[in-house]
């Protein structure tokens, strides 16, 4: 009777065990929170599932193939902190993620100065960006706000802005003006070189 609980609980530890292996890593991964397309030489998922991507069908985005990033991937990268002033209370936040170009290149993005990306929210809204205006201005994939992870519903869960304040094109229009150009709740870029 003993010899039989050992074997039992011997060989579901070994089951336990199997489950942390690399193989079944991968399964364990957070939601996808942003996806990348167009000219891009690294992807981690194949083309566009009109059952499982249903808001990109809607908004018209297809693709053959993209790289996917969940929060973890994203916190990965290296991070750099901007603190502009927000239209929305008129005072300085700090936002803290990795660099556009940093999120894209890690997607194995094809970039010229001239190419574009296209950044787009789960509104619907989209804007673009050159690489050149993104490296110029320091333009950052924000996955913090004031030291904590930006919700849905708010500005988050991700928001790609620079610190316009530091950018004298941007930071000579009024307040209100100032982020037209940068789309919170992105979860898109198209690359295009």
């Amino acid at each position: 009777m003993k010899k039989r609980q050992f074997l039992s609980t011997a060989a579901l530890a070994g089951l336990s065990s199997a489950a942390l292996t690399p193989a079944h890593a991968a399964t364990a991964a957070g939601p996808t929170l942003l996806t990348i397309t167009g000219a891009i030489s690294k992807p981690n998922r194949g083309k566009l599932d009109p059952a499982r991507d249903v808001m990109m069908v809607k908004q018209k985005i297809s693709f053959e193939q993209a790289h996917a990033f969940d929060y973890a991937a994203l916190a990965a990268l290296p991070a750099i902190t901007i603190k502009p002033t927000l239209e929305y209370d008129a005072k300085p936040h700090t936002l803290r993620g990795p660099l556009l170009l940093d999120v894209v290149q890690a997607a194995g993005a094809r970039l010229n100065d001239d190419s574009r990306l296209i950044l787009r929210a789960v509104d619907g809204y989209a804007a673009a960006v050159t690489v050149a205006q993104a490296r110029a201005q320091r333009w950052i994939v924000a996955t913090q706000m004031d030291g904590a992870p930006m919700a849905l519903g708010g500005l988050g869960p991700l928001w790609a802005l620079c610190e316009a304040d530091k950018v004298p094109e941007l930071a000579a229009l009024p307040l209100a003006g100032r982020f037209g150009g940068a789309p919170w709740a992105l979860y898109h870029i198209e690359v295009q070189a």
